[in-house]
């Protein structure tokens, strides 16, 4: 099915379609139309990571501690309640792994809320945005998991503490383990898919109180789903380096 370009997606393939040829010949990668390569989730994404760089020189010029800003005040809460969020579900060790939760929430949240724009649209409502999310996560965690244990002690855990339910355990862990990037992904995109739809048709049918109503709604499964995708994120990676927080406690 043919997607109708945006008004950015159509300056890209008018002016830089040689690029994009390019970086996807890196990839070897042939684009269906070599002529325009460019689709909207690519260039709504490049748009979402300007933006995020924008709001945060923004932020960084005007840092203070004695008159901090709406900007700083709004950041410096996120900042808290992530972190809270952090040691809840990770441990008294959250707090280091802070940084990729803090940066999947933000891209991710962008990434949900810039559809609401007239002109523009969520790039997480193409599947192929948030499988890749959900995909560094995967990647992510399996890396602290052998890192924080060791390769031995991380694949020992999928035998669970019982060695004569070793046999059971192992194939429904790995199944466990294989399908939550599938549920990431189909969570995410489901909601923006189905959220930014019901959204157009209503905008498409009146200009009056009801669009807003359910644009305030986008506005809501935006904020909640950035959120789920980053507390899953860390349940997972608390998960994964459990064995090393356990040690530590027991050394204590």
């Amino acid at each position: 099915m043919q997607v109708e370009e945006i008004w950015l997606t159509r300056l890209f393939n008018d002016h830089l379609a040689g690029l994009g040829n390019a970086i996807l010949g890196l990839f070897h990668i042939q684009a269906e139309n070599a002529a325009r390569p460019w689709a909207n989730f690519i260039t709504m994404q490049i748009l979402v990571v300007l933006l995020i760089m924008v709001v945060f020189s923004l932020l960084r010029s005007r840092l203070s501690v004695d008159k901090p800003g709406t900007l700083q005040q709004l950041m410096e809460e996120l900042f808290s309640f992530l972190r809270n969020q952090a040691k809840e579900n990770v441990g008294h060790h959250g707090p280091q792994y802070l940084t990729m939760f803090g940066t999947l929430f933000i891209f991710i949240l962008f990434c949900n809320l810039i559809g609401v724009i007239p002109g523009l649209e969520s790039p997480t409502q193409v599947p192929y945005v948030p499988a890749g999310c959900a995909m560094i996560v995967f990647l992510y965690y399996k890396y602290l998991g052998v890192r924080e244990n060791g390769l031995g002690k991380y694949l020992a855990h999928f035998a669970g503490d019982t060695p004569a339910l070793a046999p059971l355990m192992i194939p429904i862990e790995i199944i466990s383990h294989l399908a939550r990037p599938l549920s990431l992904t189909i969570r995410l995109f489901a909601n923006m898919f189905a959220g930014d739809k019901v959204t157009m048709v209503f905008l498409s049918l009146t200009y009056l109180v009801l669009p807003a109503v359910f644009m305030g709604l986008h506005v809501f499964v935006g904020f909640l789903q950035a959120y789920i995708f980053a507390l899953l994120t860390m349940v997972y990676v608390g998960g994964a380096v459990a064995h090393e927080h356990e040690e530590a406690h027991e050394t204590v």
